[in-house]
């Protein structure tokens, strides 16, 4: 009985979760495009939109403390050794990155987009070797 109390509230806060990233999903599509596409770069609702997107982003990280607080010892293990690798490429590679632009080895401008989406892609290889190596 009490497992099965535990797998419901882990479920319970996936998907609150998942809520929770959908909207701070959604509030950065409309704080980016908004500007250009719907309110003629109106600088009042332009901050309106990027402090929105920063509340909705804490509530989502709330979310995400309540579900790693949820997880057994197992689940936190391989979030915690994922999150740590992803924040460890983020901030090497994200810097080096970074080098590569203001010494000028790269043409392009160095852009953020690229160091989430290197965030985002270690987090998620990283936490299916964990699941994997831990089965």
């Amino acid at each position: 009985m009490k497992n099965e109390m535990w797998k419901n509230e882990v479920t319970r806060n996936t998907k609150i979760l998942a809520v929770w990233t959908l909207l701070w999903v959604g509030s950065m599509a409309l704080a980016t495009f908004g500007p250009k596409f719907i309110w003629n770069e109106n600088a009042i609702l332009t901050t309106v939109g990027v402090v929105v997107n920063a509340l909705i982003g804490a509530g989502m990280i709330l979310a995400n403390v309540r579900h790693l607080n949820s997880l057994d010892e197992l689940q936190k293990k391989i979030q915690m050794e994922a999150m740590g690798v992803a924040l460890g490429v983020g901030v090497v590679g994200g810097l080096s990155y970074s080098l590569l632009d203001t010494t000028n080895l790269i043409n392009s401008d160095a852009e953020i987009s690229v160091v989430v989406i290197l965030i985002s892609i270690t987090y998620f290889v990283t936490l299916v070797i964990g699941q994997i190596r831990y089965k």
